[in-house]
């Protein structure tokens, strides 16, 4: 048998299908990063426009900690309000933590609402609100009160609506100065036309350019509220189509779940935020979002901390009101918990008083990550980020992004420090974030 033909190296043989196969994965890559990068907020609260004035915030995280003080003025009273199960040490500092937070930073996210919390007005009232508005918020940003995020949800871009919302957008910018507001955000209600999401889009990019703006300063989020924003007619997962007409803008995707589960004859009795239902729409949009940068908003609780007497003359009436605020936090803390144990840290506030329940319920649950997360990055990072194993659990570079974004999380809406992330891991976050290659 004559001698074996000499054949080339695979890859030289497989060379173009080679190149063919990386420009794919980059194609795909730009194609996937559909949102701006940066730190996310891990609430927003929604106000009516009406109501929007300079120092808004401060006053909602004066309202929250007044409640806190009011029905829980201690850390064991408080913990049993939120469900939690701590010892009263674990729960005098939690209390501690969250009065910190209401303090210093009360809302991360603020919603100037013109849609549902605000309702249909007169033309001449909105735009009296409007122009209020905006003359509000660049007393804000000019003094350093407005929140990490914030922004306006405008009237859906339907019919006369939409005629309305760009006229109120108008109004609003037309009060602000060249200096952009960080974490400015436009938000969509209903939208269903990836048209819809080109409209907002280009309303965002005209107001950059009136007001000297650089490119990107406003973000985009959508709220997917009806079956046909989620899945098209062609039964494609329509919110992809949405996402991408945002032209990489999109901050967030919002659920309205109230909406949503009316659209799908649900009453309202059995309407609310672990619904069957609305536990697959968030599914749904984890799925079609992932690696896009995008990430998913929950909807809110609709059981509010307001007791039933205004002002309490007695023992009894005061009793009344502490167990119809005690059951609300409690129904908050139980729905945040779910979001998170589901993936989603950000969600709606409808109520200030909402607030000890929202950041009570997240602090506790990213607290008690802290420990297990960065022994196990800390030893991830020792070993010269190879894949590892501690106890039961193997990580590798994927999972170890991941403890190091729960970590960085916990800082980011002060559920820890800094200094004691960094303790615990025995490397600081900017060494991590290097070593595991900029995650």
């Amino acid at each position: 048998m004559g001698a074996a033909m000499a054949l080339p190296p695979l890859t030289e043989a497989l060379q173009p299908l080679l190149e063919s196969l990386d420009e794919a994965l980059h194609q795909r890559d730009r194609e996937r990063c559909a949102g701006p990068a940066g730190r996310r907020p891990v609430q927003v609260l929604y106000g009516g426009a009406h109501l929007f004035k300079p120092g808004a915030a401060a006053r909602l995280g004066a309202l929250a900690r007044a409640a806190l003080d009011t029905y829980a003025p201690d850390g064991p009273t408080y913990a049993h309000a939120l469900g939690l199960s701590l010892s009263p040490t674990q729960a005098t500092d939690l209390r501690k933590r969250v009065i910190a937070k209401l303090d210093r930073e009360p809302v991360e996210d603020l919603r100037i609402d013109f849609e549902d919390g605000y309702g249909i007005r007169p033309d001449e009232e909105e735009d009296a609100h409007a122009e209020a508005a905006g003359i509000a918020l660049e007393q804000g940003r000019r003094e350093g009160t407005l929140p990490p995020f914030i922004g306006l949800r405008l009237k859906p871009f339907s019919g006369r609506m939409a005629r309305r919302a760009l006229r109120t957008l108008e109004r609003v910018g037309a009060q602000l100065s060249g200096e952009p507001i960080p974490g400015f955000a436009l938000t969509a209600p209903k939208v269903v036309l990836p048209i819809q999401v080109e409209l907002l889009r280009r309303s965002a990019e005209a107001l950059e350019h009136r007001l000297g703006w650089p490119p990107g300063a406003v973000a985009l989020e959508l709220m997917v509220e009806t079956p046909s924003a989620l899945i098209s007619l062609d039964g494609k997962l329509g919110i992809l189509a949405l996402v991408e007409a945002a032209g990489g803008r999109c901050r967030s995707v919002h659920v309205g779940p109230y909406d949503m589960t009316s659209a799908l004859g649900i009453s309202a009795a059995h309407q609310w935020l672990g619904h069957p239902s609305v536990e697959l729409v968030r599914r749904l949009l984890q799925l079609a979002l992932s690696g896009t940068g995008v990430t998913v908003a929950d909807g809110p609780t609709t059981l509010l901390p307001v007791g039933p007497h205004k002002e309490p003359r007695n023992d009894s009436e005061r009793a009344a009101n502490r167990e119809a605020v005690f059951r609300a936090w409690s129904r908050t803390a139980d729905d945040v918990r779910r979001a998170y144990r589901d993936g989603i840290i950000q969600g709606w506030d409808l109520h200030p008083a909402q607030l000890p329940a929202r950041y009570g319920a997240l602090f506790a649950t990213l607290r008690e990550e802290i420990a297990p997360a960065a022994a196990r990055l800390r030893k991830f990072l020792d070993q010269a980020a190879q894949a590892t194993r501690l106890g039961a659990e193997f990580d590798d570079a994927a999972t170890a992004r991941g403890l190091l974004n729960g970590l960085r999380r916990a800082v980011e809406c002060g559920a820890a420090t800094t200094a004691e992330i960094e303790t615990a891991l025995g490397h600081s976050l900017e060494h991590a974030r290097e070593r595991l290659g900029g995650a």
